[in-house]
């Protein structure tokens, strides 16, 4: 009779063991992902590349040039010329002869 309630409180207790450990592993999984950082807005690169070519001799030349770069690396330097540093992908883009591309 004692081995029959030793194994009903031992039978017991492994079950509630299992199921603790079952508990806690649905807890770990059902915690939400954490939600991932939304993409920077799009660039509109006319009216960027519209502002960056306003100076230039040749406005049409120049904003072909800076769409097609403002495309490849989605920022354009503010200001007329100059300012590279706040996008080091227009700055490195050239052309076969390994000049510059970007205006």
């Amino acid at each position: 009779m004692a081995f029959q309630r030793a194994f009903a409180a031992l039978l017991i207790a492994s079950l509630v063991l299992v199921h603790f450990t079952y508990a806690l592993q649905e807890g770990i999984k059902s915690t939400p992902p954490a939600p991932s950082p939304q993409p920077p807005k799009p660039l509109v690169c006319e009216g960027a590349c519209k502002i960056r070519c306003s100076a230039s001799s040749r406005p049409n030349l120049c904003n072909r040039a800076c769409g097609s770069c403002c495309r490849t690396c989605h920022c354009v330097p503010p200001g007329t010329s100059g300012n590279y540093e706040a996008c080091p992908c227009y700055f490195n883009l050239t052309t076969h002869n390994n000049t510059r591309k970007c205006p």
